[in-house]
């Protein structure tokens, strides 16, 4: 029989963590036919593609992006495509769109990952016919989707599903045994259709958008730990994965997931964490959480921290940024919609000597390192300031930083825009814990945050780091392993048919050119975010990615997005977990 498309001569990398080789690949309806060291009958094949030089790599999951309402829009989900990914999990955080009603689910999903609401929210009162796990996945299978999907179940969103909004963030309002039970059942229907398991949330800084429960943090967080382990029962019964985020503002908080890990030493609970950082702001969180996670494998559980294998980098539109809702003058400020009322709350003197106060406070738990000498501004209608940072300035006007920042927001609001990193500074230290057992390499959060982060191409930075460690003579790992970091280490784990490219397996491959890696991966450029007429943040790497198939079809042909993708079915689909 004929192949579809034939790769000759690329290294190829099965998915398994075995070294590469140099390998020709015929693949025919959908499926890799044939790997082998000889070349393939070319006869009648309408597509040979020459390799030579080039790698050939499983398609890259991404397994933490927020393209709950995204995917119903523009389902091609290009900007993750375009850089190798073909499989991407959604749900995470606790924030599936599959329980609540559209302005709910539009509501505990916008001001937490920093999406308009205004977007939002008309696309799911727009689309939104399903109120179950089964209904919702009956729909992804009518989408003509890019990537395949995967996804959580959230627990904001089932816990809002059952108990209305209002009394799901309510902290006087506990379910009833009948709601209890409910959740139980859509749990099971969940896991039943393929769901990967459960996330939640315990950090309270993330807020609600809308006019009804604004500022309250999200569902999940107002429930006890009791509700959650009677619904992680299932999920430990099914051999499912439990996704959570601890309260960074009490970092012993992670015990709890940690006694759910391992709790009545039944089956281990797969459980992974949001997220592993080299915080400059917090060097005791990597060693504390890496030994934490040695501790539970060691005791039998199966726990993994998601890990993002490039600097923290932040961009920010005046004081709307997600980390100061980590401190109580922040939390004050990004509290008021209203421009006026923030305005003068910032010019406020007793309101500064609180930020001043918070401020200077070194030892609380934090992620923003509370440093604006470590922020450098990239546009102000003062010329002048583009690409200094705020105490250069702040001296040199004689003022106190506080002062010069809160300022800078008063006069020129969001026109002022400044960029920081958080973590993963240290490459060294990076490069140590990405080698960890007890990691996974993920949390690109793509699809959210559009004007404040790019990670889309997370797995091209992480294979330009070990790649550049092994060129230094200093290899963190071998190339075989980085790939299978990507791949088939968290297919796996999380349990879904992907990562692979054996004879059998589904063809979803990259083909790349490692000269591509010369460039800069951390630059970011604006770009159209279809379905939502506005601008984003995303990567452009021309010359490294040059083909991606899924399913067989090819989504990138010579480093263009083909505009079948996300028109056309037969690309991605749903994947249930085993």
């Amino acid at each position: 029989m004929h192949f579809d498309i034939i790769i000759n001569n690329g290294l190829y990398f099965d998915g398994t963590g075995s070294e590469p080789h140099i390998a020709h690949i015929g693949i025919r309806d959908g499926r890799i036919a044939e790997v082998s060291e000889s070349p393939l009958d070319e006869t009648d094949c309408p597509r040979v593609i020459d390799a030579s030089g080039k790698w050939v790599t499983p398609g890259f999951l991404d397994t933490h992006t927020h393209y709950d309402a995204e995917f119903l829009v523009a389902p091609s989900l290009s900007e993750s495509v375009r850089h190798g990914v073909t499989t991407a999990l959604v749900g995470s955080c606790s924030l599936s769109m599959i329980c609540a009603d559209a302005e709910d689910a539009s509501d505990i999903f916008t001001r937490v990952e920093t999406m308009p609401r205004e977007k939002v929210l008309p696309i799911l009162q727009q689309k939104k016919s399903w109120s179950s796990p089964r209904e919702w996945v009956e729909m992804v299978k009518q989408q003509p989707l890019g990537p395949n999907l995967i996804s959580f179940l959230g627990h904001s969103d089932l816990r809002v599903g059952v108990m209305g909004l209002m009394d799901a963030t309510d902290r006087t309002v506990t379910p009833s045994e009948a709601q209890l039970k409910e959740m139980e059942r859509v749990v099971t229907e969940a896991m039943d259709e393929g769901f990967l398991g459960l996330s939640t949330m315990r950090l309270k800084w993330d807020k609600i958008d809308g006019d009804r429960a604004w500022s309250r943090s999200l569902p999940s967080t107002y429930a006890p730990m009791s509700e959650i382990r009677r619904l992680n029962r299932i999920v430990r019964d099914r051999g499912r994965v439990h996704q959570g985020a601890p309260n960074a503002a009490n970092p012993l908080k992670i015990f709890e997931y940690i006694g759910e890990a391992l709790r009545h030493l039944r089956r281990p609970l797969k459980t992974t964490l949001i997220s592993l950082l080299d915080l400059k702001g917090n060097k005791t969180v990597l060693p504390l959480g890496r030994l934490a996670s040695k501790v539970v494998s060691l005791l039998g559980g199966s726990f993994r921290w998601q890990v993002l294998p490039t600097p923290f980098t932040v961009y920010a539109d005046g004081i709307d940024v997600v980390f100061f809702e980590e401190f109580g003058a922040g939390e004050m400020a990004l509290d008021l919609k209203d421009k006026v009322a923030r305005d003068a709350l910032l010019k406020d003197e007793a309101y500064r000597r609180k930020f001043r106060r918070f401020y200077g406070e070194k030892l609380s738990p934090r992620v923003w390192q509370r440093d604006f000498g470590d922020a450098i501004i990239l546009d102000c209608p003062e010329p002048d300031l583009v690409g200094r940072d705020f105490a250069s300035v702040a001296k040199e006007r004689n003022i106190h930083v506080v002062d010069l920042f809160l300022d800078l927001v008063v006069a020129y609001g969001n026109q002022l825009r400044w960029y920081t990193t958080v973590g993963n500074h240290n490459e060294q230290r990076l490069c140590r814990t990405l080698n960890d057992d007890n990691i996974l390499v993920t949390f690109s959060d793509a699809g959210a945050h559009i004007r404040n982060m790019a990670f889309y191409n997370l797995p091209l930075r992480f294979l330009k780091l070990v790649k550049i460690q092994q060129d230094r003579g200093q290899p963190m790992m071998s190339l075989g392993k980085a790939v299978w970091r990507l791949t088939g280490e968290q297919a796996d784990w999380l349990g879904v048919d992907a990562g692979k490219i054996r004879p059998g397996d589904r063809a979803d491959l990259v083909i790349l050119d490692p000269a591509g890696f010369d460039q800069n991966l951390e630059t970011v450029h604006w770009a159209e975010m279809e379905g939502f007429g506005q601008q984003r943040l995303v990567n452009r790497n021309p010359g490294l990615v040059e083909t991606v198939l899924i399913n067989g079809r090819l989504a990138v042909d010579q480093g263009e997005v083909q505009p079948e993708l996300g028109q056309q079915h037969g690309f991605g689909q749903f994947i249930p977990a085993r």
